[in-house]
């Protein structure tokens, strides 16, 4: 099996190690499906709009939830680069690489139980950097588990910050926020120009997408009109909650705990790197349940982690 090389530039460990980290990847490979009776036909290829089912089934199988709607989102558009990984025709990986101009995420890096430890995970992860480096991206981000985290930091990724999840308190505010308004149409160039300078990234084609096609997101506003901060809340994702001043993000999230009711848990993300934004929701009652690294490779990003509240998956960020 090929594993094409990515051009991984200042961070990428040296060519000798990747190498040796390669050969006994496809060692553990061949072990394996030797063990499965299998064989050793393996085939990393882009994902199509007929593996979004089988792909999203292993996914379920494989305890990482359902992810159905968000991989028919991406499957077809021209800034998401969907892999698929099958050994003897069975889908049993995904990979996921998201162009937004400089900055590129990779994500859904998942792999069937019964085929992990033989190198699928990496082949997946390398043929989405592949495709970003080729798309011009300099900056490469991710999330990492406690599994697949060793893997990205042999490949040059490292810990930029750690997203923080807080999980909101009971009951939920009951009178609305007058200046709180529904996004529409109108407003997804000021939506963007606000997920640029958070996130130090293009996300307007993700952006666009939403609001004109599925958006259940508000806006916070100022007396003027002007758009203080956002969330945009597609089927498919959790929601970007993006404001770059504490009580406006805190109130963004207000509102969607009284939309939700008190029947549902309402969860917010934010990263280490904003200490205003803990402190905030901390003295609010927010309680803080799980932790997760963010992890970056390649050029350092120009970005304001303080203006991040939420986010739309931890593919896409």
């Amino acid at each position: 099996m090929e594993y094409p090389h990515p051009g991984c530039g200042r961070r990428c460990p040296p060519a000798d190690r990747r190498e040796a980290d390669r050969r006994e990847a496809d060692r553990r490979q061949a072990d394996i499906l030797r063990s499965m009776g299998a064989s050793t036909r393996t085939v990393i290829r882009p994902m199509t709009r007929a593996d979004v089912e089988p792909a999203a089934e292993a996914i379920v199988r494989g305890d990482w939830g359902d992810r159905r709607q968000f991989l028919d989102f991406v499957v077809g558009r021209p800034r998401f680069h969907g892999f698929v990984a099958e050994v003897d025709g069975r889908i049993v990986g995904t990979g996921l690489g998201t162009d937004n101009g400089l900055v590129g995420w990779v994500g859904i890096v998942f792999v069937s139980p019964d085929t992990r430890g033989c190198g699928l995970g990496r082949a997946l992860t390398e043929a989405a950097i592949e495709a970003l480096e080729r798309a011009g991206c300099q900056t490469l981000l991710l999330v990492a588990t406690a599994l697949g985290r060793p893997l990205y930091e042999k490949l040059g990724f490292e810990l930029q910050g750690t997203y923080l999840t807080y999980r909101a308190p009971d009951p939920p505010p009951d009178e609305p926020d007058p200046s709180i308004r529904a996004l529409t149409t109108a407003d997804a160039a000021a939506v963007a120009a606000i997920d640029a300078a958070a996130t130090g990234e293009d996300r307007a084609h993700l952006v666009s997408s939403i609001v004109h096609d599925e958006s259940t997101g508000f806006g916070l506003v100022a007396d003027d009109g002007t758009l203080l901060g956002h969330i945009l809340r597609p089927s498919w994702g959790s929601g970007s909650t993006l404001a770059a001043e504490g009580a406006v993000g805190l109130r963004l999230l207000d509102h969607r705990r009284r939309l939700a009711g008190a029947d549902h848990n309402v969860t917010c993300g934010i990263l280490d790197l904003n200490e205003e934004g803990r402190r905030l929701l901390e003295a609010s009652g927010w309680t803080h349940t799980r932790s997760h690294p963010r992890l970056i490779r390649g050029r350092p990003l120009d970005w304001r982690p303080d203006s991040i509240w939420g986010q739309f998956n931890f593919a896409l960020g």
